[in-house]
């Protein structure tokens, strides 16, 4: 498709407990609007009936939000991208309910998105001194809900080649927390308590699983079982460790990850690494990346802090690249609670 004017896309993502749009006009993000929710502190996870509600109340401000930042009006929308899945179904039907009304409202193109398809993809977006990778590459998708390493050779063309057999690597990060008696989500509170630790003062288990998936259970198990111990003759064992407890936990998660990097690289050939997803901002993971890439020949993509995390400037840019090969969808596509890369 030969492109004659601007493509303008209104991203939505709404698949876990972030309500987020973004406008892009061609490959650059001119918005990019997020609202959290707090409401889900108070229970130390996500409550899907509490997150599929507050997807109500804000999806509406956040897109008029969007649309105001870029300063453009919704008519001059040329398509809307929204998440199809994987995430809360109830999450997942509130942003796709919107895309659709909004797309026949105004009559132009819906496309349908791969939340963990624009992890990766989110390095596509066009900003200033960006780098992007080339294919093919390996992706990491590290968040609460996934770990993954994916062989992309294209676009829309990935294969995951190694996963999680167990624990979601941003679930051992927010149960462990929970032991450690931090707040929710524990991973920023982790990743900053460990600059301060000393990442060699306990050692934990490093699970030992074949081929290039991951576990975490026997991780999380293994501090379970430590800080029983220890708080069995010290009380006050965890609030008088809490730094070296942080950066001895962070430090093996990043050991297991690395490990199994390291494995795919030499066994795949690939020496790009992009990584994706919210745990992409643990700066013990982010540091030991950039390490990797000075003493290795590998080339490491970082995204910035506010495309890690659920946004929408991810989708938008998915939607942008489906747009220029006209690959769009129909009002009858269901969201997806499961939703293979």
């Amino acid at each position: 498709m030969t492109k004659d004017k601007d493509v303008y896309i209104l991203g939505i993502e709404s698949s876990c407990d972030d309500t987020s749009a973004a406008v892009f006009c061609d490959d650059k993000v001119l918005s990019n609007i997020v609202a959290t929710q707090d409401v889900h502190k108070a229970y130390g996870g996500v409550v899907p009936e509490l997150a599929s509600r507050a997807h109500q109340q804000h999806i509406v401000p956040v897109i008029d939000q969007a649309l105001k930042v870029a300063k453009i009006d919704k008519k001059a929308l040329s398509a809307i991208a929204y998440t199809r899945g994987p995430g809360l179904m109830g999450s997942l039907l509130v942003g796709s309910s919107f895309a659709k009304s909004l797309s026949l409202a105004l009559n132009i193109p819906l496309i349908e998105v791969n939340h963990m398809q624009a992890h990766l993809l989110a390095h596509f977006i066009n900003e200033t001194d960006s780098k992007v990778p080339e294919f093919p590459f390996l992706g990491v998708t590290i968040s609460g809900g996934h770990t993954q390493i994916v062989k992309v050779k294209d676009y829309f063309d990935m294969e995951v080649i190694g996963e999680t057999l167990d624990d979601a690597i941003g679930e051992a990060f927010d149960k462990c927390g929970k032991m450690l008696q931090l707040p929710y989500p524990a991973g920023p509170e982790i990743d900053k308590l460990a600059k301060t630790g000393n990442p060699k003062a306990f050692s934990f288990a490093k699970p030992n699983v074949k081929g290039l998936d991951f576990s975490f259970s026997g991780l999380k198990t293994s501090v379970l079982y430590f800080l029983q111990k220890k708080t069995k003759e010290n009380p006050n064992f965890i609030p008088d460790n809490i730094e070296d407890l942080c950066a001895s936990f962070q430090y093996r998660v990043v050991d297991i990850l690395l490990s199994k990097l390291t494995k795919a690289v030499k066994e795949t050939g690939i020496s790009q690494v992009a990584i994706g997803g919210g745990v992409s901002a643990n700066t013990g993971i982010r540091n030991a990346l950039l390490e990797k890439q000075n003493t290795s020949n590998w080339e490491v993509f970082i995204p910035k802090f506010e495309y890690c995390t659920d946004n929408a400037a991810m989708i938008g840019i998915v939607g942008y690249l489906k747009y220029k090969n006209n690959q769009f969808t129909d009002f009858a596509t269901a969201s997806k609670a499961r939703y293979a890369i």
